[in-house]
């Protein structure tokens, strides 16, 4: 369970998150949605520790960021690191070794290169299995099906519903919808740092729709096509 109440974060008098208040139970996936600046990855930082915010932030594991699987928008990878030292790492921090690296390569990574020069796609597939092998019980994806070739992003939505199989709880914020309604049990919109709603599995399509007319507006009459 994580549970946050009343969070908010300013960064001087700019406020980017106002008052937010959510549940996150075992077993399910989250969705976490809105425009650019609306919050999501901030949310997301403070979860994981990376910011001081007012409000509190609740787990059953403490502190929560040593069971937390964190995969930004753009991972940082140290410049002489291969991909087998990125992973060992991550590892060596939750106390994992004696791994079978070349077995659980899933997405067929040059392991024993280095890691800056991958490519942004082979970059997120090598912070994904990462965290996976660094068995957390809470996951946050930002972004993650961006810069993925197709048939990783099958993978990964499969690795998805495992983890929430698994008991694992799972956010993720993303701008492909159908990735969304694929994975999610539950979506929760953010617009200029202020939670708008909540929304179940059946009214996704609802959601999508809403979201589409707010987004698109008049913008394609504008261009007389």
């Amino acid at each position: 369970m994580i549970k946050i109440n009343g969070l908010s974060k300013s960064y001087g008098k700019n406020e980017v998150l106002k008052n937010i208040s959510m549940m996150f139970s075992k077993g399910k996936v989250y969705g976490i949605v809105g425009e650019n600046g609306a919050g999501k990855t901030t949310l997301f930082r403070c979860i994981a520790g990376l910011e001081s915010y007012n409000g509190e932030i609740i787990s059953e594991h403490s502190p929560l960021k040593n069971h937390l699987g964190l995969l930004l928008t753009d991972p940082f990878f140290f410049s002489k690191i291969t991909g087998k030292e990125y992973i060992r790492l991550l590892c060596n921090a939750r106390d994992k070794s004696n791994l079978e690296l070349e077995s659980k390569n899933i997405f067929d990574l040059p392991l024993n290169q280095y890691a800056s020069t991958y490519s942004t796609g082979m970059k997120k597939k090598l912070a994904i299995t990462a965290i996976l092998l660094q068995e957390n019980e809470y996951f946050i994806l930002d972004e993650p099906f961006n810069g993925v070739d197709i048939q990783s992003n099958i993978i990964l939505i499969e690795i998805i519903l495992k983890l929430k199989e698994l008991n694992k709880i799972v956010l993720i914020s993303s701008h492909i919808f159908s990735t969304l309604s694929d994975t999610c049990d539950e979506i929760h919109l953010l617009r200029k740092g202020e939670q708008i709603k909540s929304v179940q599995k059946s009214e996704f399509k609802h959601l999508e729709q809403e979201m589409k007319e707010i987004t698109i507006g008049n913008r394609i009459d504008k261009l007389e096509l």
